[in-house]
């Protein structure tokens, strides 16, 4: 049976341009299934759009701040409507880089070293960046599509990159540079989909590689089957180590010496129609409706039972100070 879906785009952050093109992908492929689906576009007064849409679910195409990080979510889950994706607390620490960092070394998990730097620390960065070394890699400590991302080759740079980075969010997130092939692993219910290389004209994955061409794409990964097995291992236990649900796509670097680390967890990963979710479903034989249609089954929320607390007990009255020191004496 078809459902009453609102698809949630735009938002109110720097990745408001992709999240419309993820949007009206679903869209198409939700409509096609036969569900009848509204735009919902999220900004101020979501959440009377919401209300007034009369929804079953809502199917997030949001990304970035404010859509991607638990915000949202959390309203959804007052509301008591379903919604795609992580809940609110895996939303968010995938979002917070250094936080999902921390995550993956408690879980014993390989990610890059690196650490954090706010807009007060711009004119300090080189000498807080220590021994870290260049080259690294500078980008906001929360977002996503590579927006604000910086290789910085020189010491002179650093500074302008952080700053670049602290436009979105005004924190981020220096990490040394880990060298190879970078691949990503898709993840969807509790399965691993596939793994893709993607091989850039220059260093870095960042946006114009992403969504303006010039980038190659190997499915599967050109690994060995053991190597393959071993990213795709990583990939879960990220996903599990923030408590992910419903799908979701995991960032690696497999290095020449045959080492592999995490770089992030995307909770809500592009679905336009060059992102790399969608083309690793496919090459599992999933074409992009059956894939929609299988997020939207995977649709929850957190359902957390409130209890009323219990009435406090009648106390007696108070007895002013005065009589009560007046009867001692």
């Amino acid at each position: 049976m078809g459902k009453r879906v609102g698809v949630l785009m735009g938002g109110w952050g720097e990745e408001r341009e992709i999240s419309l093109k993820t949007g009206e992908a679903v869209v198409a492929a939700l409509e096609a299934r036969g569900h009848t689906v509204s735009r919902i576009f999220a900004g101020p007064g979501l959440d009377r759009a919401l209300r007034s849409a009369e929804l079953d679910v809502a199917f997030l195409a949001l990304h970035g701040r404010m859509g991607e990080d638990g915000k949202v979510q959390g309203l959804l889950e007052l509301m008591g409507l379903p919604y795609t994706g992580s809940g609110v607390l895996a939303s968010a620490l995938a979002m917070n880089k250094p936080m999902a960092k921390k995550l993956f070394r408690l879980h014993n998990l390989p990610t890059p070293l690196g650490y954090r730097l706010g807009r007060a620390d711009i004119s300090r960065a080189l000498e807080l960046h220590g021994d870290l070394g260049f080259p690294c890699v500078v980008k906001p400590a929360c977002g996503g599509s590579s927006v604000g991302l910086s290789v910085v080759r020189e010491p002179e740079a650093l500074s302008a990159a952080v700053a670049q980075a602290c436009r979105f969010g005004g924190e981020a997130l220096v990490e040394r540079m880990a060298r190879g092939r970078e691949v990503t692993v898709g993840i969807l219910g509790e399965e691993v989909l596939g793994t893709c290389e993607i091989a850039t004209p220059r260093e870095g994955f960042d946006y114009d590689a992403k969504y303006k061409g010039g980038s190659r794409y190997f499915l599967p990964a050109r690994l060995s089957p053991t190597r393959v097995a071993n990213v795709e291992s990583l990939a879960l236990a990220a996903y599990r180590a923030l408590g992910c649900r419903g799908y979701g796509r995991v960032d690696l670097i497999c290095s020449e010496d045959e080492s592999d680390v995490i770089l992030e967890v995307n909770t809500l990963p592009g679905m336009t129609p060059v992102s790399l979710l969608p083309k690793i479903a496919a090459q599992k034989g999933l074409d992009f409706p059956s894939l929609v249609e299988h997020i939207l089954s995977l649709a929850t929320r957190d359902e957390v039972d409130v209890s009323e607390a219990p009435l406090a007990p009648e106390m007696p009255s108070a007895v002013p100070v005065a009589v009560a020191q007046r009867a001692a004496s």
